[in-house]
């Protein structure tokens, strides 16, 4: 099952216990695709960081206009 991230305690929890993320944004057509997958280092009310955990890899996303959810 699958959760949305939305509030700043979503983004807490999931960072305190290192759960992998994705993030979702729509395409051209609105549909959502995975453009990210990672554990969350930092957020703020703008943008979240996610780690890729295979490459180490930093991206940050607009929490505006990208959708984050995690399997439960």
């Amino acid at each position: 099952m699958n959760h949305t991230l939305t509030a700043d305690i979503d983004f807490f929890a999931a960072a305190l216990s290192q759960k992998i993320i994705s993030a979702w944004q729509e395409d051209e057509a609105g549909v959502y695709c995975e453009i990210g997958r990672g554990i969350v280092e930092k957020y703020s009310s703008d943008y979240v960081r996610i780690r890729n955990i295979e490459t180490g890899k930093q991206s940050h996303y607009a929490r505006d206009m990208t959708m984050f959810s995690t399997a439960e």
